[in-house]
């Protein structure tokens, strides 16, 4: 993978800031919250994601039986921190295999959970919330809800609003998707730093998922 941002969400280079703009520029997307290449999974990564991050950077906890995290990704510059945060996830799929998930808190309009989705995006949609919700998790004594967005059958995805920030729940397979019913709170961890709560959560090996997903492409593409 190079090692320059990218786009969020077409994965293509993006042009720093000059001297008419302080944005970073897509040529097909204009301004955007570039996209750093994907982090491997472990303590490290994690203790220099967490400081810049003004975003939830979230986990589910506990994890599904046998699941680990598997990498990181954000976007966003020195200028603006952290806009947008990806966390992945691998297991036990339910109906055998492995399966793998990304968890996704963003501001809107940065792109990356509906990249990560499959979506045009950068966001939802309008009306995707216009029916009862298809599932709730809950943070800090309050209930999340989120709606199954119909992608295909290569992925199921969840997606919601909390503390004013979309959150994306992408499961590959779309099987693997079963393990919503496993998932019932979310914790975010910015609060380690703070103090707010005490955990390690498991590592493994880095995300295919993540990092195919997230592969800078060729301008021609």
């Amino acid at each position: 993978m190079k090692s320059e941002p990218t786009c969020p969400r077409c994965g293509r280079a993006v042009q720093p800031p000059g001297l008419w703009t302080s944005a970073w520029q897509c040529d097909a997307h204009g301004p955007v919250a570039p996209l750093h290449p994907v982090r491997a999974p472990g303590t490290a990564a994690l203790e220099a994601l967490l400081p810049q991050a003004h975003v939830p950077v979230w986990i589910p906890w506990p994890l599904p039986t046998s699941w680990v995290v598997t990498g990181f990704a954000e976007c966003g510059d020195e200028r603006s921190g952290t806009l947008a945060t990806a966390v992945a996830l691998s297991g036990p799929d339910p109906l055998g295999g492995v399966g793998e998930a990304v968890i996704v808190a963003e501001d809107p309009g940065v792109g990356l959970g509906a990249r990560l989705a499959g979506l045009e995006g950068p966001d939802p949609g309008d009306g995707f919330d216009t029916s009862a919700a298809d599932a709730k998790v809950r943070f800090d004594g309050h209930e999340i809800a989120l709606w199954n967005l119909d992608v295909g059958r290569d992925r199921a995805v969840y997606t919601g609003e909390a503390l004013a920030h979309w959150l994306w729940l992408v499961f590959a397979s779309a099987d693997t998707g079963m393990l919503m019913c496993e998932i019932n709170a979310l914790r975010d961890l910015r609060d380690i730093r703070n103090g707010g709560i005490a955990l390690e959560p498991p590592f493994g090996a880095p995300s295919p998922f993540l990092t195919q997903s997230l592969a800078p492409r060729d301008e021609t593409d």
